[in-house]
């Protein structure tokens, strides 16, 4: 048995994306030990994939910090990797390629740079959707690729019998009006207007939630929709992935939610506006689909709910 390394830090939605490629370099080393080096926010959540025997943390202290460089290196150096698939494909994930593992080879280190095609640049192969450029890594590093275009995201769910129960959720829509605040282009202004249509038109059928962030508690007060805590606190990623897996409607903005619901199967929306594209970002499925829009302010709420509409009914 030999060791493999996966490095995948975050965020939400690219762990949720990634979910096909790890099954897919799993099931290709079916005699190896996996192992996968990630960060705090999702170290716990990927010691429930089945397809990962084992995680590391990395604090991602500043690069700067020569004594945390040298104990992650002793650690990872410890376990002698003969493969290390860089799904992050960061800067600081090719830091550590040049720093930790300055020797390895496009045979031991595959990642977007050391399989990247002959006949583009980064540039031209970053405009491609992630999951192909994952598909593209993988294949050339002579992988069968079963999974990588379509990952499944539902082994993080978890039972959340109690939440629905205080709740008292049977059938739902629910809504992602948040995003980080420096990515305001990302944000459609008009979910209590689209919370009115539906209440209109369903009554009672549905109920309107919304599961907001640690961050986000507050705001979400504020919203028509009704928000989803646990002991008032923010839910921990496996709820939140069961509670949208389990969900009648999802409509989001272009953020980690969304992409759990595209990869968990769920039937929904997510919003567009000119900051990328559906393509890009690899979130359309069977179930869920986007409007892109060049301006999220004049998308009006009327013309979401009428796509909502056509999938309820």
């Amino acid at each position: 048995m030999s060791n493999i390394l996966i490095i995948k830090h975050g965020s939400l939605g690219d762990i949720a994306q990634a979910s096909g490629a790890i099954q897919d370099i799993f099931e290709n080393h079916p005699n190896d030990k996996i192992f996968l080096l990630t960060t705090k926010p999702y170290f716990e959540l990927f010691r429930k994939n089945p397809h990962i025997h084992e995680v590391i943390l990395d604090k991602r202290l500043s690069r700067m910090n020569i004594f945390y460089l040298y104990s992650l290196m002793k650690e990872l150096k410890k376990h002698n990797f003969i493969k290390v698939f860089d799904l992050q494909n960061s800067s600081r994930t090719s830091f550590y390629k040049n720093i930790l593992f300055p020797k390895a080879t496009s045979e031991i280190w595959s990642s977007s740079i050391t399989t990247l095609p002959d006949d583009k640049n980064k540039e031209e192969f970053d405009k491609i959707s992630v999951l192909e450029r994952f598909d593209h890594q993988l294949k050339t590093s002579n992988l069968k690729t079963n999974n990588t275009l379509k990952p499944d995201f539902n082994w993080a769910c978890s039972n959340i019998d109690e939440i629905l129960k205080k709740y008292n959720l049977q059938k739902y829509i629910l809504l992602f009006p948040f995003c980080s605040p420096h990515l305001t282009l990302k944000k459609w202004p008009y979910y209590d207007e689209l919370t009115d249509l539906i209440l209109k038109k369903f009554n009672e059928e549905y109920k309107i939630i919304t599961v907001p962030g640690p961050n986000e508690i507050d705001d979400a007060k504020n919203l028509k929709a009704i928000p989803i805590l646990d002991n008032d606190k923010a839910l921990n990623i496996s709820q939140l992935t069961t509670l949208i897996q389990k969900s009648s409607f999802v409509i989001a903005n272009d953020t980690g939610p969304a992409h759990i619901a595209a990869h968990v199967g769920a039937k929904g929306l997510t919003l567009f506006g000119k900051h990328t594209t559906a393509y890009k970002v690899s979130i359309e499925r069977e179930n869920f689909k986007p409007i892109q829009v060049e301006d999220l302010n004049k998308l009006s709420a009327e013309r979401v709910f009428e796509r909502l509409e056509q999938s309820l009914i």
